[in-house]
């Protein structure tokens, strides 16, 4: 097995911003979450199909949702898995949300099919929306792990085909719509990102 190089990110979902914001317990009425379809009595299985530090996932997975990761980048696949061992290290409520998270190494292209996701969330690699040194620097750093995602076409109608209810497009805000898919349902707009949400069939209530 190749060795893999040692990288400067981390994966940490108990302190910086994603563990900020699991301690103050943002809820369902954020933009990821009601894109997702969170509601009333309804937590829908997600499949994250581009994972990479894994936050979405990690803060859909505290909603109470069960999400599968997927990641085909080994060395990121490798920091996300090391991140999901600190966090069930940590106990309580970050053992609890991590226990809901199942990471894959594949190519979600090829592994959606096989899942039948309800919804399937997707966040290609674009230009970093914050225009911080920090983030700017974290994103050079996940662009030189993954790549550019120049399949990000394909892998949307991959998850077009696959979801059962609902695909979930993280895009920046003022970009225009991804070329060479079929229009959103509707979309959910935030402050720097706006979420294209492509509606199949409306998430059931579980029954009892």
């Amino acid at each position: 097995m190749q060795k893999l190089e040692k990288s400067p990110l981390i994966v940490d979902f108990v302190g910086g911003a994603v563990g900020h914001r699991f301690r103050s317990g943002e809820g369902r009425g954020q933009g990821l979450a009601k894109a997702a379809g969170f509601s009333a009595g309804v937590t829908p299985d997600i499949v994250d199909a581009t994972a990479g530090l894994g936050r979405d996932a990690f803060l859909l997975a505290s909603l109470g949702a069960r999400v599968t990761l997927i990641e085909r980048s080994e060395q990121m696949h490798a920091l996300l898995a090391e991140g999901i061992e600190r966090a069930k290290a940590e106990g309580g409520r970050y053992a609890e949300t991590v226990a809901r998270m199942t990471l894959i190494h594949g190519d979600s292209r090829e592994l959606l099919a096989g899942l039948a996701p309800q919804v399937v969330l997707i966040d290609p690699m674009h230009p970093p929306r914050d225009k911080t040194a920090l983030v700017k620097k974290e994103m050079r750093l996940i662009r030189d792990i993954v790549g550019a995602d120049p399949d990000a076409v394909e892998l949307m109608q991959a998850a077009l085909d696959a979801a059962q209810n609902r695909v979930v497009l993280k895009w920046p805000l003022r970009a225009q719509p991804m070329a060479g898919i079929r229009k959103p349902s509707h979309q959910i707009i935030g402050k720097s990102t706006r979420y294209d949400v492509f509606v199949k069939a409306k998430i059931a209530a579980p029954a009892g």
